[in-house]
């Protein structure tokens, strides 16, 4: 029996930051994923320590023993703020006790799991949702995006997940961007609930910006302006990752290819890696007949 699981990355986060000190992010789910493939009693072949550990944890929490050959496909970035990481732990964890147990762990499960190992992305659950991605106190459906296309650039380097969240003056330059914080989730949860496109890239920008004290990305405010020249509805960051999108609402794609062009041409440290569409976020599952789940 074979079983593949594969997870979506992201473009970073559509809002990151705190409520009343209680760290969470809102997923940015995109089409571009991770695919772990489990074949129960195989042998094993070398994988990523994180990942390995999201079988291991699922063995114990399970309760449950044995052999599993896995393999993980992904193109994924690693380090850029796309949630590799999350989307191979999520993945794993689910492929495993599928393959061992039969058992498909719910969402709030993998996450229990996941985030034992390390701060965790939630582009696992269904839809767009509200996740603390530290300690899993936040778990909130908002709901399904409209059509929207994200340009994806690289400003360059790696960001060290776990590094990144013990930072002694995150806590503190949280605090002072709440404000807008709390702001960006308003105007993304109500496009979320009506389906507007702009109103979700006005959060997304807002929360972007916010950052630039967390984590400097050179260039940002000469792509926002960019983009809107080329009638993007805003821009989305990875607050603790290297990535940057421009996002296009999907009835108005006319600029995308001057905008990259343009961007290019301007912000040469910047590299333009692809252009996703913003989806509804879960796990896919397949089997040996090829049925999706």
């Amino acid at each position: 029996m074979t079983i593949k699981v594969k997870a979506p990355g992201s473009c970073g986060e559509l809002v990151q930051g705190t409520i009343n000190g209680v760290n969470f992010l809102i997923t940015c789910p995109v089409d571009w994923y991770s695919e772990i493939t489990v074949t129960k009693d195989a042998v094993q072949a070398k994988i990523d320590p994180k990942t390995a550990a999201a079988v291991a944890k699922t063995f114990e929490y399970l309760n449950i023993s044995g052999n599993i050959g896995l393999a993980v496909t992904s193109d994924l970035p690693v380090g850029k703020g796309m949630a590799s990481s999350s989307a191979d732990i999520s993945a794993a964890c689910q492929a495993a006790a599928l393959a061992v147990a039969g058992k498909q762990l719910s969402c709030d499960e993998i996450a229990d799991i996941a985030l034992a190992i390390e701060p965790t992305d939630g582009i696992f659950y269904p839809g767009i949702i509200m996740f603390d991605h530290i300690e899993g106190k936040i778990r909130r459906p908002l709901g399904t995006p409209p059509h929207i296309y994200i340009a994806v650039f690289d400003v360059g380097g790696q960001v060290d997940t776990l590094a990144f969240n013990n930072r002694e003056d995150l806590v503190v330059l949280n605090q002072d961007k709440e404000s807008q914080v709390a702001t960006a989730v308003a105007l993304v949860t109500q496009g979320l609930k009506t389906g507007d496109a702009r109103l979700i890239g006005q959060g997304a920008t807002l929360s972007a910006l916010a950052n630039q004290t967390i984590l400097y990305k050179p260039c940002l405010e000469q792509v926002l302006q960019i983009s809107q020249d080329y009638r993007a509805v805003g821009i989305c960051a990875a607050h603790s990752g290297t990535v940057l999108g421009v996002m296009f609402s999907a009835d108005n794609m006319a600029g995308h290819d001057e905008c990259i062009e343009k961007i290019g041409s301007q912000c040469l440290e910047m590299i333009y890696l692809k252009t996703v569409r913003l989806i509804t976020g879960g796990l896919i599952i397949t089997g040996d007949d090829d049925g999706e789940r």
